[in-house]
């Protein structure tokens, strides 16, 4: 463990968990202007806080979204996902009804899939190389 500021502390835990984030928007379609990104980093960060969890980075393209979150082991990332993605969709739909022709078909400004990656703290191998090495009793 690091004397890092990054560590959060719960009531009977110690944390540092990450989870990069990646969404698309649905068929690909090169829907977002900066101020769409501006817009949607405001809304992913309140929903984040919502949850007790921090977004860390945000940035995105034209199709796609990556966020960097700081989650608690009590947060089930799946269901932080489903709300970022439904909460993003409903609010950029209301503030921007122009998106509205790149989604006419589906009604859904996301793909149904995303990414999630852990991120953070040692590579595989040292944590391998470090649990190996416990002093096991014989």
């Amino acid at each position: 463990m690091t004397n890092d500021d990054s560590l959060r502390k719960g009531r009977q835990c110690v944390f540092d968990m990450h989870v990069h984030l990646v969404f698309v928007t649905k068929y690909r379609h090169k829907v977002f202007e900066d101020r769409h990104l501006d817009r949607l980093e405001r809304i992913f960060r309140d929903v984040c806080e919502s949850f007790d969890c921090r977004l860390e980075e945000f940035n995105g393209e034209t199709d796609h979204v990556h966020l960097l979150v700081s989650f608690p082991p009590t947060v089930e990332v799946s269901r932080l996902v489903n709300s970022l993605k439904g909460v993003s969709s409903r609010y950029m739909r209301r503030d921007y009804p122009e998106l509205a022709q790149h989604y006419w078909r589906a009604k859904r400004l996301w793909s149904g899939s995303y990414y999630a990656g852990t991120a953070g703290g040692a590579p595989l191998d040292t944590l391998r190389r470090y649990i190996e090495n416990q002093n096991r009793p014989a």
